[in-house]
């Protein structure tokens, strides 16, 4: 396994189980919240999932199942990719309570076994800021372009990269930094401060706008869309977007 990969599975497996339940509730319950409506828990991506019936999608570094168990009610096939056992632990427990089933395959993306998923996908969705996590973006999208089907959609949404300059409503000027460093896992704040000084640390590694659209065009894409949004509260302020591309 890649060394940063496996610096960061360490710390997606370090009680990620326990915040899933404390953040979205046990899986039964998130499971009736998921049923009531799943279109809307795929929130601001509902418009890039028109018709999912019958379609194979890959939902990579698809965390705790939130958007993976929605496809499959709305009748898609869906594959999760992700490197944390915790969180394939929740995701299967949650499609078992919402009465779907879903594909969960734990691992180092980078090592995705092409033999077998290699142009087996109509989809290929990555959303929640997942990017950073890649030091290597070339390596990352030509796995991508290997696992769409000739005429797949790539949807793509993740931070913007201006979120990163931006804390506290104090811009700080490192939009152009190409650096890896340690950061605190995500979710580490959601508990006890006694307990944070025990959460094993992330290896990140942020990119330009230009660079993330420039290297999936170089994969071999071809760009359709690219949307930006507002923080989650509506300000004005870029907070994430979305990259539609075709293979």
């Amino acid at each position: 396994m890649e060394k940063s990969s496996a610096i960061n599975k360490t710390a997606w497996e370090y009680r990620a189980y326990e915040f899933w339940n404390q953040r979205d509730g046990s899986p039964v319950d998130k499971a009736k919240e998921i049923m009531a409506d799943p279109r809307a828990s795929l929130k601001k991506h509902q418009n890039y999932f028109e018709e999912v019936v019958g379609k194979r999608i890959a939902n990579l570094c698809g965390s705790n199942g939130r958007k993976a168990v929605p496809l499959a009610l709305l009748g898609a096939d869906v594959t999760v990719f992700d490197i944390s056992e915790d969180n394939r632990r929740y995701a299967l427990e949650l499609a078992a309570c919402a009465g779907t089933e879903i594909e969960y395959v734990v691992g180092d993306i980078y090592e995705i076994d092409l033999h077998t998923y290699q142009h087996q996908f109509d989809v290929l969705y990555l959303e929640g800021g997942i990017l950073h996590y890649f030091h290597d973006l070339e390596a990352f999208t030509a796995i991508l372009f290997a696992l769409l089907k000739p005429g797949g959609k790539l949807i793509l949404s993740d931070y913007h990269p201006i979120k990163h300059c931006i804390h506290e409503d104090k811009y700080i000027p490192r939009y152009f930094d190409q650096n890896t460093y340690e950061e605190k896992i995500a979710y580490q704040s959601h508990f006890d401060p006694a307990e944070q000084a025990d959460f094993p640390k992330v290896l990140l590694r942020h990119y330009t706008m230009s660079e993330i659209v420039n290297i999936v065009i170089r994969s071999g894409f071809t760009l359709a869309q690219l949307d930006e949004h507002r923080e989650w509260q509506g300000e004005n302020i870029p907070w994430e977007f979305t990259l539609v591309a075709t293979r």
